[in-house]
């Protein structure tokens, strides 16, 4: 039984109350670790010690804090294994996607905002001859750093990244559902010599612990990602206290697939879309719409395709949907699903909990990739995030209607087109109510450009400068030019 530590000041610690969560794995509905049930005493420590090092860390030269970011990168890449491991345990996701995504994106993000912050620029503005305007960007302080639990590495680096490279220090909360890899990070700190206090990790559940951090007025800088109703009690919280903050939120995303779409990449990509961690990525393509002349026909392929995916022990080589994140989880999956049903859905493959892959995982939390069809745009199933195995098939006549479809959500987050039509891409994704959109592919990222949502989606964006942005805060500086020296 491994037992977890917070991060505070450089060193492991346990909670100050002294009391542990249980941590389940998905595949198995086992325990095999606790981690700490901090409290507003763990939190507050944690401030104090980002307080106590910021000074120290944004005086630092850029050069330093870059090559502190790059030494943790390179030690994630010497642990990815067991990374790799920890999170397929942890996450209930297959070993191969932690292998070749989830660990590899966190060092990525370490390197890609190390380097960044090496080559950001201030501006200058000449006013005729009167006086020249410098614009300079300074560290904000301390910042608290809320990360979910379906891309645990992944998205914690992907917040703190930019913060720590600018020069603030950071108290980060991960998901108490998955905290084992954020604790193994901690570990790589202390090996990675980075200096106490710089980056700190507390654990516990997000009405305790990450409420204290939203609500410390030491940290004046709030990146959160996760449910939108939480995202709607944050904001509550921070704007009385005039807090910058990012909210990445959930999402209903569109797939629309034109009938002059190639379906040999389509067909896959979607799939892929719809399913990938089982669902469980806020970026996923939930809601797949076709243009009706191919509906049948990419219907009948998706089908196919879901029913031959290989639902396993997510330590499998072979496995290609994993468990879901816990018995919670689960059973909202599965009430989703029988409300599709009494909507007057058709359940066209999956629709249930799947059969255990082995004996190890006799217990686990494992459901059928699902597709339904049959519903109406303005039904619950429709409108609400599942973020599970599941998605739903509609079809359209015209592009018009597949825009107006796309967008009747609450949500704007991301969209995928499929359209071998240049001008009608085009259109399409101008007329779309998303962040985040693309064209022919899906998940394909580029570190340096901006991401978020429109809507019940989020606040704010993440990524490139506009990461380095959101931590920095503008300064002006105005000097008379066409002073006469006495």
């Amino acid at each position: 039984m491994q037992r977890l530590s917070n991060f505070i000041a450089g060193e492991l610690a346990p909670p100050q109350a002294g009391v542990y969560l249980d941590c389940i794995e998905p595949a198995t509905a086992a325990i095999y670790a606790q981690t700490p049930a901090s409290t507003a005493e763990d939190a507050h420590r944690a401030v104090a010690a980002a307080k106590q090092a910021f000074p120290a860390w944004s005086a630092a030269p850029q050069a330093d804090r870059s090559r502190a970011l790059l030494r943790l990168a390179d030690l994630i890449d010497v642990n990815r294994e067991q990374l790799a491991q920890a999170e397929s345990r942890d996450t209930g996701k297959p070993i191969t996607l932690a292998r070749n995504l989830d660990i590899p994106r966190a060092a990525a993000n370490l390197r890609f905002f190390a380097t960044a912050a090496e080559h950001t620029s201030s501006q200058a503005h000449q006013t005729d001859s009167a006086a020249l305007n410098v614009t300079l960007r300074s560290p904000r302080g301390p910042a608290g750093v809320i990360s979910p639990w379906n891309l645990p590495l992944y998205l914690l680096t992907w917040k703190s990244a930019p913060a720590l490279a600018v020069g603030c220090t950071v108290v980060a909360k991960p998901s108490e559902i998955t905290p084992v890899t954020a604790h193994t990070l901690a570990e790589l700190c202390i090996e990675a010599n980075l200096p106490p206090g710089v980056l700190n990790i507390i654990h516990g559940e997000g009405a305790t612990a990450g409420a204290a951090i939203v609500e410390h007025p030491g940290l004046p800088t709030i990146s959160f990602t996760g449910g939108t109703t939480t995202g709607a009690r944050i904001a509550q919280t921070a704007a009385p206290m005039f807090k910058r903050v990012a909210l990445e939120l959930g999402g209903k995303n569109p797939t629309i697939i034109f009938a002059d779409a190639d379906l040999s990449r389509a067909i896959p990509e979607t799939l892929r879309a719809a399913f990938t961690n089982q669902g469980q990525i806020c970026l996923c393509g939930s809601r797949i719409l076709i243009e009706r002349p191919i509906y049948q026909q990419v219907v009948d392929k998706l089908v196919s395709a879901a029913r031959a995916l290989r639902v396993g022990d997510p330590l499998d080589e072979s496995t290609q949907q994993g468990a879901l994140v816990s018995q919670t989880h689960l059973e909202k999956v599965e009430a989703a699903v029988t409300r599709a049903r009494q909507e007057s859905g058709e359940i066209l493959c999956g629709g249930s909990r799947a059969e255990p892959p082995n004996n190890r995982c006799a217990n686990g939390y494992f459901f059928q990739p699902t597709l339904i069809a049959g519903l109406d745009m303005q039904c619950a199933t429709q409108q609400e995030e599942i973020f599970g195995p599941v998605a739903t098939l509609t079809p359209f006549d015209t592009e018009e209607e597949a825009i107006t479809l796309a967008n009747a959500t609450p949500y704007g987050l991301a969209a995928s087109i499929w359209t071998t039509n240049l001008n009608k891409a085009h259109r399409t994704t101008r007329a779309l109510d998303a962040g985040v959109i693309w064209v022919n592919c899906w998940l394909l990222r580029d570190l340096r450009t901006p991401f978020g949502g429109m809507k019940q989606s989020g606040l704010g964006r993440e990524g490139g400068e506009e990461a380095l942005h959101f931590f920095t805060e503008t300064k002006n500086i105005c000097f008379n030019t066409n002073e006469v020296a006495p």
